[in-house]
């Protein structure tokens, strides 16, 4: 008689031995996978980088952090350029600093201060792009010569 519901429990029986051996039966071979889903992506990885809190501009590692953004002049040894400035702590600094220091981007002489470094995902192509200066020098057979050795047999 075949079960409506296979849950344990719902008019149990007993199993004949050729079920019960079935069921005991060690799996043999290598488990089956998964071919239908996606594959794994290829992580992207990560850079370490200074950035200029003012435009954006990615610091190069040899610029002295006591000076100024090459590209817009904002000061680098300033509150907003430091891990430890948040607007939503007492003085806008998590550090117990004594008094508040009253402009965030001018250059000041805390010694708590270090800059903050940011982790971004590395998103540099892996081959550089070809230049479209060259693609002017190409004739129209030369593209369809190469459009036909892409379908060729």
């Amino acid at each position: 008689m075949e079960r409506k519901y296979r849950q344990r429990g719902y008019q149990e029986y007993e199993k004949t031995e050729k079920e019960k051996g079935r069921e005991q039966r060690p799996a043999q071979g290598h488990p089956r996978l998964d071919r239908l889903g996606p594959r794994t992506p290829r992580m992207v990885g990560t850079v370490v980088r200074a950035r200029c809190a003012n435009c954006g501009h990615v610091l190069a590692p040899t610029v002295d952090l006591n000076g100024q953004c090459p590209r817009c002049g904002f000061e680098l040894h300033s509150c907003k350029q430091c891990v430890h400035f948040d607007s939503s702590a007492r003085f806008e600094c998590t550090q117990p600093i004594p008094e508040r220091i009253p402009r965030k981007d001018a250059r000041n002489e805390c010694t708590f201060f270090e800059f903050r470094m940011t982790v971004e995902k590395d998103t540099a192509p892996t081959s550089p792009a070809p230049s479209l200066s060259g693609l002017g020098s190409l004739s129209p057979q030369d593209a369809r010569k190469a459009f036909e050795d892409l379908f060729k047999k």
